[in-house]
């Protein structure tokens, strides 16, 4: 059997990544970066051929925008194509080249993956560790991108044999457990928080959209007399309305996208998600992610109430070497909607679910009666 060249110990696994993506992020930025990049150059073109001034500037923009948006679409490609993952008998390595990062398997807190829906059976695994909050918060992570078989993988880190259901993210959760292991409560969020940053996020996309439409009111008078007095040719003319079009296409865009991610979208993500809590660990599975978690994390729970209503949010304290997770916002630093974080929101069996844990529970809501 191999050695790790720096620790010395066993190698259990190693691989690398099946397909090689573009993170989600780094596609938008392409997107808006190659947009901006044919408007500055559809009005570099429409000033040197109908005014004759110098456009090197507009030129130069062009060029950097146009590079931008090829750094963004292939840099991510050539990175993580060269990554490899080792598992040892006791460490998670990520390597490329002479970087190299690493975690101790006995300190992973809890694991998220990430299914590629375009890629059957591949994903993204991402180990997590707990870490203490307020000055010391931090966030301690490992990302294994683009893996076959992510929970496999990650029932082999956890030490135990894959079952013979893994690996498939399209079948439901319930029917991937480890050998012998049971479901015992099940639930589903009933609303999504309205969080101070989904409130930012809204009021942006609706100054997002005044803008896209103010900027249409101001320059369709104008244009409007230029095309009725044929003062630039017609290739000119049609090149200049096409990067107002795509101008104001592209704020719109970015509005209609902030306002969806506000409005739309946390409302969408409730509704695919579904907690589970086995004998042996605790699920999440939202859509194409999932969060898997070993009851033996839990330090305790902290149910709070959900506005008016007999809904409770489940906080899940973990507890891990030389650190405890614990905030009144979530245990890993505020029920952010856009992160996978080991918590259940506005569930109506909140009792059932802490009973089944075998915790300890703190009650904000008999806590606030007893005050």
């Amino acid at each position: 059997m191999a050695r790790d060249s720096l620790y010395g110990e066993d190698i259990v696994w190693s691989g690398g990544p099946k397909v090689v993506t573009v993170p989600g992020a780094f596609k938008l930025i392409a997107v808006v970066a190659a947009t901006i990049s044919v408007v500055a150059l559809a009005f570099a073109v429409v000033i040197a051929t109908g005014l004759g001034q110098h456009v090197g500037s507009l030129l130069g923009f062009a060029a950097w925008t146009a590079s931008l948006a090829l750094a963004a679409w292939r840099v991510p490609l050539w990175f993580r194509s060269a990554a490899r993952y080792v598992v040892t008998e006791k460490h998670v390595i990520w390597q490329r080249g002479r970087l190299r990062r690493s975690i101790d398997r006995d300190a992973i807190s809890y694991a998220i993956i990430r299914w590629n829906p375009s890629v059957p059976g591949v994903g993204d695994l991402v180990l997590e560790r707990v870490v203490p909050t307020g000055a010391l918060k931090r966030t301690l992570s490992l990302t294994l991108a683009d893996v076959e078989g992510p929970d496999r993988l990650w029932a082999i880190v956890r030490g135990l044999t894959p079952s013979a259901t893994l690996g498939d993210g399209s079948r439901p959760l319930a029917q991937r457990l480890d050998d012998g292991e049971r479901v015992l409560w099940t639930a589903r969020p009933w609303a999504s928080r309205w969080t101070p940053r989904r409130i930012v996020t809204a009021v942006g996309g609706v100054v997002l959209a005044i803008a896209a439409v103010h900027l249409f009111v101001r320059l369709t008078p104008p244009i409007a007399r230029v095309l009725r007095a044929h003062a630039l040719p017609p290739v000119t003319a049609g090149v200049l309305v096409g990067g107002v079009a795509l101008a104001v296409l592209l704020l719109a865009g970015v509005a209609c996208f902030v306002g969806y991610s506000a409005l739309l979208r946390p409302w969408r993500l409730a509704r695919a998600t579904r907690y589970f809590v086995t004998d042996r660990r605790v699920l999440i599975r939202r859509g194409t992610e999932e969060l898997h978690l070993d009851r033996e994390r839990i330090a305790y729970v902290i149910t709070a109430p959900r506005g008016g209503s007999a809904r409770r949010d489940v906080y899940l304290v973990l507890d891990g070497p030389q650190a405890r997770a614990f905030s009144p916002s979530g245990a890993f630093g505020g029920a952010d909607e856009e992160r996978l974080v080991p918590m259940f929101t506005a569930v109506e069996d909140a009792d059932t679910a802490t009973a089944v844990l075998h915790v300890s529970r703190i009650s904000l809501t008999e806590a606030r009666e007893a005050a």
